[in-house]
């Protein structure tokens, strides 16, 4: 049984091209900065994303942890939306090593407005740590992958700069925004002191993400990345990948956007199951569950028998996430059998 895979965007396979790519890599020492395939996956990230330079890390994780290493000193205060990927699954890094306190707030799908920013600060206080750090995320992971536009983003980072903060997106998925809003990647990024995006997630990558910034600021980063055992060596073979993505991979996401909205469709005529339609902007689905399936553990487990593989992302919520390795016809072959488990349930539930 061939198995559909739509835990994430993560599990893809880099592509015969990326793996020639690799093969044949030009090589050197990183750390020395000597690695001409990084050093050319370096350049063209920061020019697509409209800044100076670039740095090659290991994984979205290392990235936006250097970043906020990068910006901030032990003790200080950042701004973080309560679902932000940051706060939720990059184990308390911020924390444990960069030493910095988080203070959440409340976004609207993952995003703040401007006004909200004079709110969320706490008035200059010796008891109070100060606040040097906004962290923003587009998409929005939690929030089900929606889409934070130009013009609000702008709004939001005149806003903080103008409270003396620096600004900071976790863009993993900011190509998938991008191509959702038809809009270039660097408009996004534009407002922002520093942005980091992943590259293998939907762009295809076997490994890797590049934060992105003034050429002083990478200079620091690199510090941070080095001490934090990020210095890779001859990384060309897997920069050779990235930049492939980078090339080739961007223009299909609208691929992805389709398909997920051909399986939110779809899903959302099943009984027991709900979609929000208007959440459904990019590659990622999040369907609720409602009595028949018990919980969404009980769906998730359910569909794995059949050979499908999802994620319960909360008692009653399911994610998929469409990427590059399945088709129209899998995503099909998803929905009917969501449908047939359905009516197997149904059936129990009247027995």
């Amino acid at each position: 049984m061939a198995i559909i895979d739509l835990r994430s965007d993560t599990v893809t396979k880099p592509c015969d091209e990326m793996r020639e790519a690799m093969r044949w890599a030009d090589v050197g020492d990183d750390v020395y900065r000597e690695d001409p395939s990084v050093n050319r996956l370096e350049t063209l990230a920061a020019e697509m994303l409209g800044k100076e330079a670039g740095l090659f890390v290991a994984s979205g994780t290392m990235g936006n942890l250097i970043a906020v290493l990068t910006h901030t000193k032990p003790g200080d205060e950042v701004l973080l939306e309560a679902d932000s990927h940051i706060y939720y699954y990059e184990v308390g890094g911020i924390a444990a090593i960069a030493g910095v306190m988080p203070r959440l707030f409340s976004g609207q799908e993952g995003a703040v407005k401007p006004e909200q920013i004079a709110d969320i600060l706490r008035p200059p206080n010796i008891h109070f740590p100060v606040s040097s750090l906004l962290c923003m995320e587009n998409t929005h992971n939690r929030a089900g992958g929606v889409v934070m536009d130009a013009s609000s983003t702008q709004e939001v980072c005149i806003q903080a700069k103008k409270w003396g903060l620096k600004t900071h997106l976790d863009g993993a998925r900011i190509f998938n925004a991008a191509v959702a809003l038809k809009v270039p990647a660097r408009m996004l990024a534009e407002p922002y002191d520093s942005v980091m995006f992943c590259l293998s997630k939907g762009l295809g990558a076997p490994v890797g993400s590049v934060l992105v910034g003034t050429n002083d600021w990478i200079g620091q980063a690199r510090r941070w990345r080095k001490m934090l055992g990020g210095g890779m060596r001859q990384a060309g073979v897997l920069a050779a990948c990235g930049v492939i993505a980078l090339e080739k991979m961007v223009g299909r996401l609208q691929e992805d956007h389709r398909l997920a909205r051909r399986l939110a469709e779809g899903l959302n005529k099943v009984r027991g199951i709900s979609v929000n339609l208007e959440k459904v902007q990019t590659n990622i689905v999040k369907i609720n569950v409602l009595d028949q399936w018990k919980n969404g553990p009980t769906l998730m487990q359910a569909l794995k028998n059949e050979g499908i593989l999802v994620n319960a992302t909360g008692e009653t919520t399911v994610r998929l996430v469409t990427h590059k390795d399945v088709n129209e016809a899998q995503i099909d072959h998803v929905i009917n059998t969501v449908k047939g488990l359905s009516l197997v349930n149904l059936c129990h539930s009247q027995d």
